[in-house]
């Protein structure tokens, strides 16, 4: 993908962190082709098991290096900018977007809490990933008392806000760490942190403070609401506020630190940050009401925009502006989708067909529904409708006729199930779902694509670029660079989609019917209370695990 500089041909850079690297990829403004793109692995990943001193972690952390961050930077971009052969001149901004909500500790001048010495080896100074799962009994504390206390944000989160979101880590850190907590001058999202690192200027984004952050109506939740949670707990807000920008404005301009780090000049534009799903909206040129976006990867998150404000009961949250200006953003997701077609492949498909590849191939022959098989998508938790990251996940209908490729099926169509009951939820109170567009890694496979489009009864539109993300937070640059004047203008100029390339087959839609209302009675049972055997096995697990790491002399010894 190399470039030549046409006369006066402008440029921007869009970086994309997510779970495992971060990619750069530098972008034309007047029709949005891609150039260049380099990517950069995280040099210590997920830190789930112990930190890289050594310190073991409890059951469902998931922390990160922001020394990582900084190295995507110093080598992506410039990677990036070799790929593309344009003049580093010609670039005129930077945009970038994160997993969300991966937040960190810091000093007041943005200093990560882990990079101080006396506290590195304390779990709680490090990144909290979005995939840190650790702090659901405190988010299940924050919605009980939300309930009880009536507080009129809890309807704009679906009922419930998520073990991943930033007041639940926070409360975490009080009450496991309370030196930490009382060190961290700063409560950020990584979002705002790089950005930070990028100009020099702390900031904060819509997108992030009101999905991620509680931030609904210009107020955070009160002094007095967060002190009924814990007497320590009532200046959390100090911690999380900033200067509040919407998305596509300038945050500040390119440091000299920065410059040096990138290769780009001194004094561009960067952009106000983003979460990774929630910018493919503009690549996709999704930004009217009624197409919803599903990144789908590791995790999928269904975002989509909306005319008018409603409250959806289960999802993740409706934030004015959260996706583009001038609408309701909507936004739901499921916690584990690539990441569970993942662990069958790596942990239980035997020698020989153990290859997504393989098992597509052999899964597709098969007729819906001959595998007999259901399966619940809770191999992360649940966080859309449920809101439960102490969920598991579930395969009922197995027999010694069972084989790999019917129960990898069966993984695929739990997905594609949790994300119809996400639609349906939308449609029921009133916001608008006419048709997706699919983003992320998992486009490439036909199969799952084609489920997706019968389980849903929708057309499947397909983004045009495999760098969603990327090219979603370039356009976000230039649009903070001025290069146009809205996000819906950049978007239409720079994004790219191919239209209805799956459409739903009636016949095999039907078939799916009877499996998903199948999906659905397994779903409110176990997650609605009706057996809460799950819950109750997460916490015979973790009974297990912390006593092993107490006393890891005993793990070994017989059972008498």
């Amino acid at each position: 993908m190399n470039g030549v500089d046409g006369a006066g041909d402008r440029y921007v850079v869009g970086v994309d962190f997510g779970t495992l690297s971060g990619r750069a990829l530098v972008v034309r403004v007047g029709d949005g082709a891609e150039l260049g793109t380099a990517v950069h692995e995280y040099g210590d990943g997920v830190i789930s098991s112990a930190l890289p001193g050594g310190q073991v972690l409890p059951p469902d952390w998931a922390l990160q290096n922001p020394e990582d961050y900084r190295d995507v930077l110093r080598h992506a971009v410039p990677a990036a900018l070799s790929a593309a052969g344009v003049d580093p001149a010609a670039v005129v901004g930077i945009g970038i977007d994160f997993t969300a909500c991966t937040v960190l500790p810091t000093d007041a001048d943005g200093t990560p809490l882990c990079e101080v010495p006396e506290l590195r080896d304390r779990p709680h100074a490090w990144v909290k990933l979005w995939k840190h799962h650790a702090a659901q009994p405190h988010a299940d504390r924050i919605n009980a008392l939300a309930h009880e206390r009536a507080e009129p944000w809890i309807g704009r989160y679906g009922g419930k806000i998520s073990a991943e979101w930033q007041f639940a880590k926070g409360l975490q850190v009080l009450e496991e760490d309370p030196e930490v907590y009382h060190r961290a001058e700063r409560f950020i999202e990584a979002a705002d942190w790089i950005v930070w690192q990028l100009s020099g200027t702390e900031t904060r984004n819509v997108c992030t403070a009101g999905y991620k952050g509680i931030l609904q109506d210009g107020q955070y939740p009160s002094a007095d609401f967060l002190t009924a949670l814990n007497p320590g707990f009532g200046d959390f807000v100090t911690k999380l506020d900033g200067p509040l920008l919407p998305l596509g404005a300038r945050a500040g301009t390119l440091t000299a630190q920065a410059a040096a780090w990138t290769g780009l000049p001194e004094g561009i534009a960067v952009a106000a940050g983003n979460v990774d799903a929630h910018v493919t909206a503009a690549a996709a040129q999704a930004v009217e009401p009624g197409r919803l976006v599903a990144i789908m990867g590791t995790s999928t998150c269904h975002v989509v925009n909306g005319a008018e404000l409603a409250e959806v009961a289960g999802m993740c949250g409706v934030v004015d502006g959260g996706i583009s200006p001038g609408a309701w953003g909507y936004e739901a997701g499921q916690s584990g989708v690539g990441d569970i077609f993942g662990w069958f492949v790596k942990h239980a498909a035997p020698a020989g067909i153990d290859s997504h590849e393989q098992l597509t191939e052999l899964a597709a022959s098969q007729p819906v529904g001959a595998h007999g098989l259901v399966a619940l998508d809770w191999w992360s938790g649940n966080r859309s409708l449920l809101v439960n990251h102490d969920l598991s996940g579930m395969i009922v209908g197995m027999t010694l006729a069972t084989r790999p490729q019917d129960i990898y099926r069966a993984l695929l169509e739990s997905t594609a199930f949790g994300t119809r009951m996400i639609i349906e939820a939308f449609v029921e109170a009133g916001v608008a779902v006419n048709d997706l567009v699919i983003a992320g890694g998992l486009t490439n496979n036909k199969l799952l694509m084609q489920i997706y489009a019968d389980v849903t009864r929708r057309p499947l539109n397909i983004i045009a670029s495999a760098q969603g993300p990327a090219l979603g937070s370039a356009i976000h640059a230039a649009v903070a660079a001025g290069e146009f004047p809205s996000i819906h203008e950049a978007s239409q100029a720079m994004g790219r989609v191919h239209e209805a390339v799956y459409r739903p087959d009636p016949d095999r839609a039907r078939a799916y019917d009877a499996l998903y209302a199948e999906y659905r009675a397994l779903h409110d049972h176990f997650g609605r209370g009706g057996n809460d055997v799950m819950l109750r096995l997460r916490a015979i697990r973790n009974a297990a695990v912390e006593s092993a790491v107490a006393t890891p002399e005993l793990a070994l010894e017989p059972v008498a």
